[in-house]
């Protein structure tokens, strides 16, 4: 059987539409990542470092720009910054999780969907919040000694923000026990602390520090909120979008984007490195663990559940709230004042659908190209070096924060002597740099999905004559389903909230609704700012529970085979 499916993995396509299928989807992959990934992040590189004053200025510019006082002072803001949010975050996450997945508290899936709120949102949400709560006219100023802009402001923001990526790597990390290590530490007369530090850290330690070091490297490249609440408390991130925008320095943009390219690439390679040393935590054999009741154990975990939900759950409903306030704080009459968006400067009605637009175009044709792609990845053995070189590429929007990649996108396609020049500030790259963005979590989930797939599949298919191509359509995408729409969900909530790389490739005309936030902020409109982040939250989450409702009819047609009695 194994000689069979590995026949079927590497046959030679006799069939001419196999070959199209084949190699020219690998070759139009191939081509979108090199323009998408590789090309604007190499201009990066020879922005920053091209000789001249009117790029870079070279290696004398930056070696001046890492010896100036002001680098050193923005450079330690961001490193307290990111290092108090992941000081603050990651235990916080941890304890969250654990408590979702190793102990017996009631209504799960609520305080689940409510630490996933943010994900909902833009970035500035959590920081208008904090403003309405604890600003000069906030409704809890008492409660804060100093006002809420500065280093404190940033930090709860980003903690807020960066909550829910955490958490997803650690309920992950924590989701998987093997209940014969528990029952053996039980028999020896191990306590659960004890049964904790030689069971359950060492198994979930790893994601202890992807955690981390993708809430440090989220907080250190993320300029939403230091923009909002960040007052005369400066740091990288903000610098490098106000040199772009602000002050068209775009040669101190690139430098000070490479930059924010090194922390994300060495938490990136230091994951990897840790993943291969630990290997599979779990055999074929393993039985699933299930705790066991405990209620002093429960009723604290839940007491952590509840207070971290309850902030959240403050935090957006005071941004809710506040949007629908007519003139805050003196007329508290509730009003839909703040949404009439012709009405104030910001981009209006027009953000909100050209996000609505890239949203749905990202998701649609992000989510067949990507699932596509991983299709022939992993399915086809022809053109190994190939394989391994879109591998590669797929992996590298991973490490690349999204301030980062939207300056390459600047750097590369606002080349006057470039053809593709005339697609900047278009909504089809808007679309492009948001897939590239997102790529590399969709693409790990569509391999995931793929993977479990029997190869006996192919040989099936071999046999019985039908193409490739077919076979993919007609039994590939409807097994793998689930996964598909989870991609879709992915790229279509993405795309709502995004603002890191959109900030540098709009145009009137193309305007998205997170960047219309910051536009109404800095014109001092934060109640007008408040109603389109709400707006966002909103549209994305009615959107997540419209598919997960449309999913199911689908479901239910296409994974019939998985119900018992099929």
């Amino acid at each position: 059987m194994k000689h069979e499916q590995t026949l079927a993995a590497e046959r030679a396509p006799s069939d001419l539409g196999d070959r199209l299928f084949i190699l020219g989807g690998k070759l139009l992959l191939l081509a979108l990542l090199s323009l998408a990934v590789l090309l604007p992040l190499l201009a990066i590189f020879w922005r920053g470092f091209s000789g001249t004053a009117q790029q870079g200025a070279g290696i004398a510019a930056m070696a001046e720009l890492l010896r100036s006082a002001n680098f050193h002072w923005l450079l330690g803001n961001s490193l307290k910054v990111s290092l108090s949010v992941a000081a603050i975050v990651v235990p916080t996450a941890y304890v969250f999780a654990y408590a979702l997945q190793r102990t017996l508290i009631p209504a799960k899936g609520l305080w689940r969907g409510i630490s996933l709120l943010p994900l909902l949102a833009p970035s500035m949400l959590p920081g208008i919040a904090l403003i309405y709560l604890f600003g000069n006219q906030g409704l809890l100023r008492s409660w804060v000694p100093d006002n809420i802009y500065g280093f404190w402001g940033i930090v709860l923001g980003e903690a807020i923000y960066t909550f829910p990526h955490a958490l997803m790597i650690l309920l992950s990390a924590l989701s998987l026990a093997d209940a014969r290590l528990f029952d053996a530490a039980s028999s020896m007369g191990a306590s659960p602390w004890k049964a904790f530090r030689s069971i359950t850290w060492p198994a979930s330690r790893q994601g202890v520090f992807a955690a981390f070091c993708l809430v440090f490297t989220l907080t250190i490249t993320d300029f939403g909120v230091p923009v909002v609440v960040g007052g005369d408390y400066q740091v990288l991130a903000l610098e490098a979008y106000k040199a772009v925008v602000g002050q068209q320095q775009f040669g101190r943009g690139a430098q000070i984007g490479m930059l924010l390219l090194l922390p994300a690439i060495f938490s990136f390679a230091v994951d990897a490195w840790l993943r291969r040393r630990q290997g599979d935590s779990m055999s074929g054999r393993a039985q699933v663990y299930q705790p066991k009741p405990s209620t002093g154990r429960d009723l604290a975990y839940l007491g952590v559940v509840l207070a971290v939900s309850a902030v959240i759950l403050t935090v957006l409903g005071m941004a809710v709230y506040s949007s629908l306030v007519k003139f805050w704080p003196y007329n508290l009459s509730l009003s839909l004042k703040h949404y009439a968006f012709e009405e104030t400067a910001g981009g209006g009605w027009l953000a909100y659908r050209n996000s609505l637009t890239l949203a749905t175009c990202t998701a649609l044709f992000g989510g067949a190209l990507i699932f596509t792609g991983a299709y022939l990845l992993e399915k086809t053995r022809e053109q190994a070096w190939l394989n391994q070189l879109l591998r590669m590429l797929c992996f590298v929007p991973m490490a690349v924060p999204g301030l980062v990649l939207g300056l390459g996108y600047v750097f590369f396609f606002n080349l006057p002597g470039n053809p593709l020049h005339i697609f900047y500030g278009s909504m089809t790259l808007l679309v492009v740099c948001t897939i590239a963005h997102y790529l590399t979590t969709a693409q790990m989930t569509a391999t995931t999905a793929l993977r479990q797939l029997d190869g006996e599949f192919e040989a099936a298919a071999l046999s019985l004559k039908m193409p490739l191509w077919r076979h993919y359509l007609k039994v590939t995408l409807p097994i793998c389903l689930p996964a598909l729409l989870d991609i879709v969900r992915y790229l279509f909530v993405a795309a709502m909230t995004t603002v890191s790389a959109a900030i540098f490739l709009y145009s009137p005309d193309s305007i998205l609704a997170a960047v219309a936030v910051l536009n109404m902020d800095d014109s001092g409109n934060v109640g007008g700012a408040a109603a389109m982040s709400t707006l966002i939250l909103l549209t994305s989450a009615a959107a997540s529970l419209l598919l997960a409702l449309a999913s199911r009819g689908l479901l239910r047609r296409s994974q019939a085979w998985r119900q018992p009695g099929h």
